[in-house]
């Protein structure tokens, strides 16, 4: 009897190894087998992660953070970021193809097959990437940012309005109010500590905190205090969701408890959105508003996926409103610090903007075309995204590639950005000039990719640019910024490529 019950185990454990290979191996093999048909190489993948034991191998073997000061600092960050492409695509060109867990990826950086998939309008032909959508998941859910199809097409219908370029405007006094509050503290930290002296600060938590009460304060009608808890437990998920989750990668599911803590926090996160729900009173004229009353529509009353439908929103909007906007403030100030040439002059432009205005509106935001060229240039050398991706839904032909159903389309954005034949010798330099109007050359599509590409472009870019100037502007025109010696340059990718150890400036009050 009990030889009889192994030996039973025995022929059910093969049969779940034979499913299990077919499902999770046997259909990408075709896919990959498709891509080599076409002379598209890659590194031979393993059974059943793919090549993700290489990718960490490389990863660990990765440079370091540049030690203290700012001496030699280099803002190619690929080699420490992504090791991993920059030695296959040494090996196999511009176009490859690679795997984690049974998610088959098309990496791609030439000009053509990027062209065609920037300029892929179709929500049927090209979506989000699977792979992004099973291990993020508990941080975005089924919002606009993951989203594909006719969801993501509503969605988009739905909040592309409130960030049209009259609603900006009209949202340019709240993110001057927030900016004010910053630089006061600013203002009164120098004056309790340093007597007025030079300040030395970490600045990431302070740009962090005006971001969350510009995007609390214009589309949820509540203030940063009132959305604390939610903007600390969601950087925690982008951190908890940031590691490797290998069954996610495995299954292509993201439904899966295999990160207990992200789960965790994703309920949390949950309840403080809904408790911000139950206390909105903005006279329906916010986005929480209008995605209440989409909501309410859309589920026919189903209370679950109206539910479901406003907290995804929400923490898609909460994290691109906020996380991106103040890592590219940081990284603005930090290139600034390294060029004070750049930075008197854009000190001098925004206080000319201004009048004798304390503070910018949306007309001397347009005058300032010196500051737009430095935030275009810290968006080329450390973008918001790190890689448009995408997912062809259905056979799709790019740049003559012809691209299997369901694989994965990841193009590093930080590639095309520092390639020299699109941006010159000095790709790896800061020079904000390259964007002049009078200088500027006409830049194929695929060249500049900061918000995202085609019809999925960020819908707040022109929300995302408002606030940096005024933040900038205001910074600026009260303060001289140096780097401390204590910064240490240290590019890390954490779903965006953020400082690792922080911005560190010394501050000295600007004279009149």
């Amino acid at each position: 009897m009990a030889a009889a019950a192994a030996a039973l185990c025995c022929v059910a454990a093969c049969a779940l190894a034979l499913y299990l290979y077919r499902v999770l191996w046997a259909a990408p093999e075709r896919a990959r087998a498709a891509l080599r048909g076409q002379g598209i190489g890659g590194p031979r993948p393993s059974f059943p992660y793919g090549n993700r034991a290489e990718m960490r191998r490389l990863m660990m073997q990765s440079p370091a953070a540049a030690p203290p000061g700012g001496g030699g600092i280099v803002h190619d960050y690929r080699p420490a970021v992504f090791p991993h492409y920059e030695r296959w695509r040494s090996q196999y060109g511009p176009v490859f193809t690679y795997s984690i867990g049974n998610m088959v990826f098309l990496h791609a950086t030439r000009a053509d097959v990027v062209r065609d998939l920037t300029l892929c309008v179709s929500p049927l032909d090209l979506g989000k990437s699977a792979y992004m959508k099973a291990t993020h998941r508990p941080l975005f859910g089924d919002g606009i940012l993951k989203s594909s199809g006719d969801a993501w097409a509503h969605q988009r219908r739905l909040i592309a309005p409130e960030f049209f370029p009259d609603k900006v405007r009209g949202m340019v006094g709240l993110m001057v109010s927030s900016a004010t509050a910053l630089v006061a503290s600013w203002e009164g930290r120098m004056t309790t500590t340093t007597r007025g002296q030079e300040l030395e600060l970490r600045i990431d938590d302070d740009l962090r905190a005006y971001s969350a009460d510009v995007i609390s304060r214009t589309c949820f009608g509540s203030s940063y205090g009132k959305g604390k808890e939610i903007f600390a437990m969601i950087r925690e998920l982008q951190k908890a969701v940031s590691k490797p989750d290998l069954l996610a990668e495995m299954t292509g599911l993201g439904c899966l408890p295999t990160t207990r803590a992200a789960w965790t926090l994703n309920g949390q996160v949950r309840h403080l959105i809904l408790g911000v729900v139950r206390d909105s009173d903005d006279g329906g004229g916010s986005l929480l508003s209008a995605m209440l009353r989409s909501a309410a529509e859309a589920a026919a009353g189903d209370a679950a996926a109206a539910e479901d439908f406003v907290v995804d929103n929400c923490k898609n909007i909460y994290f691109a409103g906020y996380e991106t906007t103040a890592v590219t403030a940081a990284w603005c100030m930090m290139l600034l610090a390294l060029h004070p040439e750049w930075q008197r002059q854009v000190s001098d432009e925004a206080r000319q903007a201004c009048g004798d205005a304390a503070a910018p509106d949306a007309a001397a935001l347009h005058k300032m075309k010196k500051l737009t060229m430095v935030i275009q240039e810290t968006l080329r050398l450390y973008p918001a995204g790190s890689v448009v991706s995408r997912q062809a839904l259905r056979d799709v032909t790019l740049g003559g590639v012809r691209v299997p159903a369901g694989v994965n389309i990841y193009v590093p954005v930080s590639t095309l950005h520092l390639d020299p034949e699109l941006w010159g010798a000095d790709a790896r330099d800061f020079d904000p000039e390259r964007f002049a109007p009078a200088r500027a050359r006409p830049l194929p599509p695929h060249a500049y990719l900061p918000f995202g590409a085609g019809a999925r472009t960020c819908l707040g870019q022109a929300f995302a640019t408002a606030e940096l100037k005024v933040l900038l502007a205001l910074v600026l025109s009260r303060f001289d910024l140096r780097l401390s010696p204590s910064y240490r340059h240290s590019p890390a990718l954490r779903l965006i490529v953020e400082p690792q150890h922080g911005v560190r400036l010394l501050l000295k009050r600007r004279g009149p």
